[in-house]
């Protein structure tokens, strides 16, 4: 785990290495299997990937939000190697291991609420989704179900249902599961400037009472930051209204936490920076478990506890590795200072990406809260998405050795989600890079 923290460059961007990687790839992967960057990545630690050409990218897209913690964390790697050697696998559902439940009272002490919660483990994000929903119309047997604009929520059936944008995550794979209805999102960038978070709760509100009907809707599904639709943050008051309409219909509450929980924003989850927030559900993953394929549910008690003995689970589901890496990264959460340094990863960010925003008029937002920051992308002088410019300057990041991600419904959002481990140096350099590919255009 001796990885030199630096941004290096010694061949073309893919090497040769990887273009030989890619020509065997190619004779045996699906290509509906995409990549962003062809660079095969060989080992990371850190914030530094470094791929078998020897070339080291700052990463500064955590796998999407997977390795807040850093890359090969120690007490991760040693959680891990620990937990191969004594238990690999048995299923949960057959016989338990005390990993699962200490996750468990790790995960339940620190979400927001002051109510009794459970929680229950999975694979994915869009599996910890899917079990929410089950868990939701079991609670309220109900059917139907209100997600948002910009939303995304995975790329199974049900939440391709679920996400806004129907490219690429939906093309060509339908028909899609019914009873998903999409009401309009606080988006402060492009809402009427006077409109504030309560007033554009009131118009979802509105949409979802006239559309659905209130009495039918079983889960309201939001992510308090969006992810892949452009780290949309709404308006103040807009979150705890819908909570206050939900609360008033019997409606589950479901805050979808996957890309901005677990430290990512400076705090355990997102949910807490709206004052009075608390989720009757919190879906979570990717930082949870230091790159171990690990999600879960978390919120009321009584909801969790809906459904039948049997009717959640799976094979792999809380698997007793996925769970120690689990525990490992909340107990780092729990005794570190990982939290303060999001937020000074976020001055960094933000503070850099406004100086170039008063220099170049392309950019034509900023936002975000603590490592997960975002610019918007326009046609200088006006709102238009700019997805051009955008593509332009994400090929120059990768070929400098930044590895940074593009986002949103109009494909026009660079996001930035360095790992929690990185220096201050690396994100300077990393944004420095930015700035020039900025200056080019």
């Amino acid at each position: 785990m001796s990885l030199e923290q630096k941004r290096q460059i010694v061949t073309a961007i893919p090497g040769p290495k990887s273009l030989a990687l890619q020509q065997r790839r190619s004779e045996v992967i699906s290509s509906g299997v995409g990549t962003m960057l062809a660079a095969f990545i060989e080992e990371a630690h850190g914030a530094i990937l470094k791929d078998v050409d020897g070339n080291q990218f700052i990463d500064f897209g955590s796998g999407i939000g997977v390795v807040t913690i850093g890359h090969t964390n120690p007490g991760v790697v040693e959680a891990v190697s620990n937990q191969v050697a004594k238990l690999t696998h048995t299923l949960f559902t057959v016989t338990p291991y005390e990993p699962y439940v200490r996750a468990g009272e790790l995960l339940t002490s620190h979400a927001p609420g002051n109510f009794k919660k459970k929680a229950a483990f999975f694979n994915s994000g869009a599996e910890a989704v899917e079990n929410a929903v089950k868990i939701a119309r079991k609670a309220t047997g109900r059917t139907e179900i209100a997600v948002f604009d910009h939303s995304y929520h995975g790329r199974t059936n049900l939440t391709m249902s679920m996400n806004f944008k129907v490219h690429p995550y939906g093309t060509g794979f339908g028909p899609l599961a019914g009873s998903v209805h999409h009401a309009p999102m606080s988006y402060p960038y492009r809402d009427p400037a006077e409109m504030t978070g309560p007033e554009a709760a009131t118009r979802a509100i509105t949409y979802l009472e006239k559309r659905v009907g209130a009495a039918q809707i079983a889960a309201l599904f939001i992510e308090p930051i969006q992810g892949e639709g452009g780290f949309i943050v709404p308006a103040p008051g807009y979150l705890k209204t819908l909570q206050d309409w939900t609360r008033a219909n019997g409606i589950v509450f479901v805050a979808d936490e996957v890309q901005s929980g677990m430290a990512r924003t400076g705090k355990w989850f997102a949910s807490e920076w709206e004052e009075g927030l608390e989720p009757d559900l919190i879906t979570v993953a990717k930082g949870i478990a230091g790159g171990m394929p690990l999600s879960g549910v978390v919120g009321r008690a009584e909801i969790m506890d809906a459904a039948h003995a049997g009717g959640l689970g799976g094979t792999f589901g809380g698997s007793p590795t996925a769970v120690a890496a689990g525990v490992a990264v909340m107990e780092q959460y729990e005794s570190g200072n990982w939290f303060n340094r999001a937020l000074e990863i976020g001055e960094i960010i933000s503070g850099r990406l406004n100086a170039m925003k008063n220099s170049y008029p392309v950019i034509g937002d900023v936002r975000g809260r603590g490592a997960m920051q975002a610019i918007e992308l326009v046609e200088p002088g006006t709102k238009n998405p700019n997805p051009a410019a955008t593509e332009a300057l994400l090929k120059h990041c990768h070929q400098n050795g930044v590895l940074v991600l593009n986002a949103g419904t109009y494909n026009n959002v660079l996001r930035f989600l360095p790992p929690l481990a990185i220096s201050d140096e690396l994100v300077h350099d990393a944004l420095d890079v930015l700035a020039a590919g900025l200056a080019k255009l």
